[in-house]
């Protein structure tokens, strides 16, 4: 019973927009150096990882090392632009800069704020995802027409990892303790959620760890499909679940973070 106020729902207005133009404002003024870690980390995957190890593996499930890590690359891309957008970039506007404070003075609450950071870390997300997927049709490793809907996904994922950094950047006392969920929770995803291996390849408890608490594994078989053109109704289990994590983590971090700044 106390911890219904968790899922209290939150009062949006079509001002959270103003939030999400701010920081788009702020994006934009230096996007010549945001759109460069985009480009270039998966070329360095690919030609490392892809092109390098995969000359020493043959193929997995039917297609080649560097088909299959490519999306793997895509989903943690939408991942971490995501993911770190709200926790430390959220965390420097919440703290030391003091944006939330200035924002609230306004006509916006607190509410329309956190939900502005969060619609602009979905953003964030596609960006990168765009970017990553060009890289990808550059180098030959993307299926059209049905890779274009990685974009609409990407909006999908973005929401769920920004809302997950979210949770941890409210109950974080510092921005030095957000070095925890990254180290003990994003890394692990990273390594095992099915993007440098069969997730099949683990044991079946793992497996089922990462298919209940892993949220990556969920974005890289959709993403996997969505590039190679290999979708199938399998994946409805995954978007369900998406879907309603999604949710529970939006309406948790919107009201942690509205009892950390305002109670």
């Amino acid at each position: 019973m106390k911890l219904f106020w968790l899922f209290a729902p939150p009062r949006l207005t079509f001002r959270v927009l103003k939030v999400w133009r701010r920081n788009a404002k702020v994006f934009m003024k230096t996007y010549k150096v945001n759109f460069i870690p985009p480009a270039l980390e998966p070329v360095l995957y690919l030609l490392a990882l892809g092109f390098g190890l995969g000359m020493f593996v043959t193929e997995i499930d039917g297609i080649s090392y560097p088909m299959f890590i490519a999306p793997a690359l895509l989903a943690i891309s939408m991942m971490n632009a995501s993911f770190f957008e709200c926790t430390y970039s959220s965390f420097v506007r919440m703290y030391y800069q003091k944006t939330f404070d200035a924002i609230v003075a306004t006509p916006l609450n607190m509410d329309e704020v956190i939900f502005g950071e969060l619609l602009w870390g979905a953003t964030k997300s596609t960006i990168y995802g765009v970017i990553v997927l060009a890289v990808l049709s550059a180098f030959g490793l993307a299926s059209y027409p049905t890779s274009l809907l990685v974009i609409p996904f990407s909006v999908f994922a973005g929401m769920l990892f920004g809302a997950l950094g979210m949770c941890f950047t409210a109950i974080s006392p510092r921005i030095d303790n957000l070095n925890y969920p990254v180290s003990l929770y994003i890394t692990p995803m990273f390594l095992l959620s099915g993007t440098f291996f069969p997730i099949s390849s683990l044991p079946l408890v793992v497996q089922s760890f990462a298919y209940a608490f892993l949220p990556l594994t969920h974005v890289v078989d959709i993403t996997r499909a969505m590039v190679l053109g290999s979708l199938h109704t399998g994946l409805m289990t995954s978007l369900l679940w998406m879907s309603v994590v999604t949710v529970l983590l939006t309406l948790i971090s919107i009201n942690l973070m509205k009892r950390r700044l305002i109670v």
